[in-house]
């Protein structure tokens, strides 16, 4: 049988002759939109605080604190569960069962739900738990009061991230950048309005991100109800979402752990910075490098979902050799953006202090980290690619121990030895950074060049055709040369049917 897009598939093995080239350009495709995306939704948070900024020192330090703790305990978990649908809906999606697609977006909403009420028992305490942590009490009350006031958020977020994912793996990628193009233009206004016109303050500016995460999430909410692109996607709430919730509840776990065990150790390394001498200006230094970095790190984000698109729909559609050169082709992609994001940093790094500071001292010890960051910045390329790859299989529970390792076994280890030992101050800390990104990467490389992928694609249909739904397509045992006597019969990610058979020789990546 010949794809539609003339690889030819089946025989004594899958012979895909989809050009490298048509495959860049179904990521880039993909990558752009998403990656604007994100910059988008950070700006939302970045536009808050320059607001709560012009309030004075104290509203300013309080919602630092409290955006930083809202990201620890909250956001980053929320984010993380609802990547377990990147695999999910995408894999389905492949798969051709796009009605699955609807059944897994309200199961994760309904576990996101849930998951935030804790979180929101968390943040009502926060300035009890920030003074118990010994934090100046001036300032835990203020971010006491204003993460008490991004409680609605929370649970906007929750419910905003499960129909970004359901869109995503459909290869709807526009409406969502430009859902958050339009969030972030009214989120000044928004902020404008709460902040300095009903003289709300500091709160007012954390009731804003409610407002512009209802908005987002109402735009999109409504296009996944009109749009004829989810037409087959979404039928309509269903019981059979409070069906299979513990094996939902296994992948978002693990899918919530790798996320936070990377994200967690950024915040950390962040709060070492206070601990050095002359911490106000390591702190200024080390807030001015990482958010830089976090900046640098959304392109490659939107590149690794795009990988984590682009795989997970070919293991659902049965075309691992498909999914082993979007591998191949996204790796390329993010040490080409890896190399030209560094050299940007590199060129740039006596002007990148002065864009947050007019300290001469400030610019001038920025300028000197910008080539440690510019590395970190390559090598976190490479991991962000191939973390895509390992969500678009279902691995999610591997990269987590791969994060654990690089992170909390390597990197802040190095980082106060080189930090607070051999007194490079806040250069060490970039060092450790380093260490446990380059491991992360290595780490992760090397499981990608492991990855049988006839044996994801398995998985894959296992994962999609084990569903409590009735499905159109079933699996079968016996009278086939697949490796493990099974056969499949799915649906490419454009809806054309496509019978597959693995080589009777593993593939190894």
């Amino acid at each position: 049988m010949e794809d539609r897009r003339g690889g030819a598939v089946g025989g004594g093995g899958e012979i895909d002759k989809i050009s490298a080239l048509g495959e860049v350009k179904r990521q880039l495709r993909l990558a752009a939109p998403l990656a604007a995306a994100l910059l988008l939704q950070k700006v939302i948070q970045t536009i808050s605080i320059l607001f709560v900024g012009r309030l004075g020192e104290l509203p300013l330090a309080s919602a630092s604190l409290a955006t930083s703790f809202a990201n620890v305990t909250g956001f980053s978990l929320l984010s993380g569960m609802a990547s377990s649908l990147d695999t999910l809906c995408g894999q389905a999606f492949g798969a051709g069962q796009r009605h699955l697609l609807g059944v897994y977006k309200q199961r994760a909403m309904l576990v996101l739900a849930v998951a935030s009420a804790p979180v929101a028992l968390v943040w009502a305490y926060t300035g009890e738990i920030l003074v118990w942590f010994r934090q100046d009490r001036e300032i835990a009350a203020g971010a006491g009061s204003y993460i008490r006031c991004m409680i609605p958020a929370l649970f906007l977020f929750g419910q905003l991230q499960c129909h970004v994912r359901f869109l995503q793996p459909q290869n709807v990628v526009v409406p969502v950048m430009a859902s958050s193009a339009a969030t972030a233009g009214a989120h000044v206004s928004v902020c404008w309005l709460l902040v300095r016109r009903l003289g709300m303050g500091a709160n007012g500016a954390a009731l804003a991100n409610a407002v512009s995460n209802l908005v987002n999430l109402t735009v999109l909410a409504l296009y996944v109800r009109v749009s004829p692109a989810c037409k087959d996607s979404w039928t309509g709430f269903s019981r059979e979402a409070f069906r299979g919730i513990p094996a939902f509840l296994k992948l978002a776990v693990a899918s919530a752990a790798m996320v936070c065990m990377e994200w967690w150790s950024f915040e950390i390394l962040v709060l070492l910075s206070g601990l050095l001498p002359n911490p106000k200006l390591e702190t200024a230094v080390m807030s001015i490098c990482f958010n830089t970095y976090v900046f640098a790190f959304m392109l490659p984000q939107g590149l690794g979902a795009a990988a984590s698109i682009r795989v997970s729909n070919e293991l659902g559609a049965g075309r691992p050799q498909a999914a082993r050169l979007a591998t191949r082709v996204v790796v390329l992609l993010a040490i080409s953006l890896g190399v030209c994001e560094g050299l940007v940093m590199v060129l740039a790094r006596n002007l990148l202090g002065y864009a947050y500071s007019n300290e001469e001292e400030v610019a001038l010890y920025t300028a000197r980290l910008t080539p440690i960051l510019a590395v970190c910045t390559l090598f976190d390329s490479l991991q962000c690619a191939l973390s895509g790859v390992v969500r678009g299989c279902g691995r999610q529970k591997i990269g987590a121990f791969i994060n654990l390792s690089a992170f909390y076994i390597v990197g802040i280890p190095a980082a106060s030895m080189f930090a607070f030992v051999c007194h490079l101050r806040g250069m060490g800390l970039w060092f450790g950074i380093l260490c446990g990104v380059a491991v992360q990467m290595l780490l992760l490389l090397c499981i990608t060049l492991c990855t049988n992928w006839n044996k994801e694609a398995l998985k894959a249909n296992d994962r999609v055709f084990s569903s409590s739904l009735p499905v159109g397509n079933t699996l079968t045992s016996g009278g086939s040369d697949h490796p493990n006597g099974c056969s499949f019969v799915g649906k490419d990610a454009q809806g054309t049917d496509e019978g597959t058979k693995g080589s009777t020789t593993p593939s190894t990546g």
